[in-house]
């Protein structure tokens, strides 16, 4: 037995110095695999270890491209769902499910896939219907979150600024909004900014300069307001609708509220651009996001429009602009209240916020500045 041993042992020396790969050393027993690396190419042979057994050197498998296994490459061919022949290519019109080797094909498996057919459509159908339920879900979450509030408190007396335009000013000197209380209380003294102590404007001219450059810093509150002087004509501008909506639309693209809103009634009233009630609604529906009640009293409007209202919907929408001070939504709940489309108990919390909104603008400065002139009135 050790003369045989030694004998293959010789072999197999002789083996590897005349360039042979790999000796199978095999019995009935077990299977073992003798693998070397072949010293006359220094390329390694398809192997079943991981390591050469002279060398202890790491093989990669590797395999020659007529060895590649072709299972996948057979998957990936269309076949024709009536014949079965490969290549198919004209697919059904409807499912898209489905492919044929040519018009005949298709017709002659008409009648086997018009049941397929229908129910992927079905299902389809039904895919999309929900992936829009809940789209719609997922908008409105964002729509009736309480926003942000449209103004910051009045920089001089920190009380809440009002929303009725009336009773506040926007100061192009500083950029600041003023309660027409603070205005009113300095007005007589001297003719400064109450804010930053600059001379206050003595002309229409003065004022769109200082607008001018504002915007140029871009201020979004400035472009609001000069966007508005073009779309009126007032402050000795012409009337240029391009222009106004020009500044808007940076304007809301820094985030101001009011602009979306005007950039909405712009579109639903067709002024400088073609009336197009969806970008109207989207527009408003921005402004609502933003703290706009106006936008949100709009935004029922439209619906209404639309056909049957949602009182639920329109409930939701007007109590948010209540809050926000917007009474002409109080009296919109007091319409749907008395036509008993909604509760007295909805009504009563309409009129709390409405009550909690007057208590935090109310004051005796700004009760004696609309005493005194009806462009300083804060409360409609």
């Amino acid at each position: 037995m050790s003369k045989e041993i030694a004998a293959l042992s010789v072999s197999i020396m002789d083996d590897i110095t005349q360039g042979i790969s790999s000796v199978d050393i095999s019995n009935n027993g077990g299977t073992s695999v003798a693998v070397v690396c072949d010293m006359s190419t220094g390329k390694e042979d398809t192997i079943s270890e991981k390591k050469c057994t002279s060398c202890e050197q790491k093989l990669d498998h590797k395999t020659n491209d007529s060895e590649v296994d072709t299972s996948t490459t057979d998957m990936a061919v269309s076949k024709c769902a009536n014949c079965g022949k490969d290549g198919a290519s004209n697919t059904c019109n409807k499912c898209k499910q489905v492919k044929y080797c040519n018009a005949a094909c298709k017709k002659r498996h008409r009648h086997k896939h018009k049941k397929d057919c229908e129910e992927h459509l079905r299902h389809a159908a039904e895919l999309h219907e929900e992936e829009l339920r809940r789209a719609a879900e997922l908008h409105d979450v964002e729509l009736f979150k309480q926003p942000p509030p449209l103004l910051e408190d009045c920089p001089i007396c920190f009380q809440r600024l009002p929303y009725v335009g009336t009773g506040r000013k926007y100061q192009s000197c500083c950029g600041k909004i003023i309660c027409s209380g603070c205005i009113y209380a300095v007005e007589f003294i001297d003719a400064l900014c109450p804010f930053c102590r600059e001379n206050m404007p003595s002309s229409f001219e003065e004022i769109i300069e200082r607008a001018q450059k504002r915007v140029g810093a871009d201020d979004a509150q400035a472009m609001s307001f000069l966007g508005g002087y073009y779309y009126d004509g007032s402050h000795g501008l012409p009337q240029d609708y391009a222009r106004a909506l020009e500044l808007w639309h940076r304007s809301a693209e820094l985030g101001c509220a009011e602009s979306m809103s005007n950039i909405g009634r712009a579109y639903y009233f067709g002024n400088g651009v073609e009336r197009d009630e969806k970008k109207a609604e989207h527009y408003y529906e921005l402004g609502a996001m933003k703290g706009c009640p106006h936008a949100r009293f709009a935004l029922v409007a439209l619906d209404g429009e639309k056909g049957d209202i949602d009182f639920d919907r329109a409930l939701r929408h007007y109590m948010i602009a209540v809050e926000a001070g917007h009474k002409d939504s109080l009296e919109q709940i007091q319409h749907m209240y008395t036509g008993e489309h909604v509760t007295k108990d909805d009504y009563t919390k309409a009129l709390q916020a409405y009550q909690n909104y007057l208590d935090e603008v109310k004051s005796g400065q700004r009760d004696e500045a609309a005493a005194a002139r009806e462009s300083y009135k804060y409360i409609k």
